[in-house]
């Protein structure tokens, strides 16, 4: 088992289920009592299902679950597994004597690594929920199981990532969490710089932006991407703020990876809001960005080596 962490938002619940020999997997964010929920995308090739109607002015205002998935477009059928669940509790909009649980979900490119042939998929969502509580694993669990970074050098030169978390809780009651997969063509770093990225022949980082920036078009070695995630707050927003918090939350993407937003990502943040908390949308925003920001961290940070790809351990392990 991985390290865990924990939300503290109330009725949100996390769940894992993931092919470890496959390298791929699905998480669920679940919301006991719904969520507002809306999204940015900003990257050029995302994966998604039902996000449309999170865009304000569309009629359904609240989700019972979001998804992320490896598997690339393969991935999507893992939401299917999760409407069941959820339908089997009861929970979903009314119509007539139908329950449909409405759950977006975005996908990751994960199919250079593992089994290409294993996707996530009705049954791995189902599992996914029986897993859910407040406490879950990060690094190569659920949809961060075949995440990679560093994709510039080929895959071979790439590094190991997974999913990370993290979790902000204020004094005003305000609470700000932040769950990421993270699979970019670029490189992670904090403030000590690249701690996960392409790698050199001789095991140092060879700058992604850096070989672009020198007019490299390596476009071939660079796909099998996109990094996803959703912020979870207990603030008391509608669409149009979740919105814009998703779209504030992506400078925590620019803050932790290089280069982001490339023409073969397609990345994207959901907002879901609970509505518990009356605050400044500005507060939220700039918890969201921080929180982004630390999730891309945690991420690589507790990831482990698999597929023959190298973590920040090994890279660590190598320095010491």
């Amino acid at each position: 088992m991985g390290k865990l962490a924990r939300t503290r938002i109330k009725g949100v619940k996390i769940g894992h289920a993931q092919d470890a020999d496959a390298l791929t997997g699905v998480t669920v964010i679940a919301f006991e009592g719904g969520a507002t929920a809306s999204l940015d995308a900003r990257g050029s090739s995302p994966g998604t299902r039902e996000t449309e109607l999170l865009r304000p002015g569309k009629t359904v205002e609240r989700v019972h679950a979001i998804v992320l998935s490896g598997g690339s477009a393969y991935g999507l059928d893992a939401a299917g597994g999760v409407m069941k669940y959820l339908e089997e509790r009861g929970i979903g909009v009314a119509v007539g004597d139908v329950r449909v649980p409405i759950v977006p979900q975005a996908i990751i490119f994960d199919l250079g690594i593992g089994n290409p042939g294993v996707r996530p998929d009705f049954k791995m969502g189902y599992q996914a929920c029986q897993s859910l509580s407040e406490q879950f694993e990060l690094g190569n669990y659920g949809a961060g199981c075949g995440a990679t970074v560093g994709k510039i050098m080929g895959p071979q030169n790439s590094m190991k990532s997974g999913i990370g978390y993290h979790e902000m809780n204020f004094e005003n009651g305000l609470q700000v969490g932040a769950l990421i997969c993270v699979n970019a063509v670029g490189d992670v770093f904090d403030e000590t710089g690249i701690i996960a990225g392409a790698l050199n022949p001789d095991g140092g980082f060879a700058d992604t932006a850096g070989i672009i920036l020198g007019g490299v078009d390596a476009r071939e070695f660079m796909n099998g991407n996109t990094t996803i995630g959703c912020v979870i707050t207990n603030a008391k927003l509608d669409k149009a703020l979740c919105q814009k918090v998703s779209e504030v939350a992506h400078n925590g993407l620019a803050q932790s990876i290089s280069p982001i937003h490339t023409s073969m990502d397609g990345d994207l943040i959901f907002t879901a809001a609970t509505g518990e908390i009356q605050c400044s949308i500005d507060q939220v925003c700039i918890a969201a960005q921080t929180a982004v920001r630390n999730a891309v961290i945690s991420a690589v940070k507790n990831a482990r080596s698999a597929g023959g790809i190298k973590s920040i351990r090994d890279i660590s392990a190598a320095d010491a």
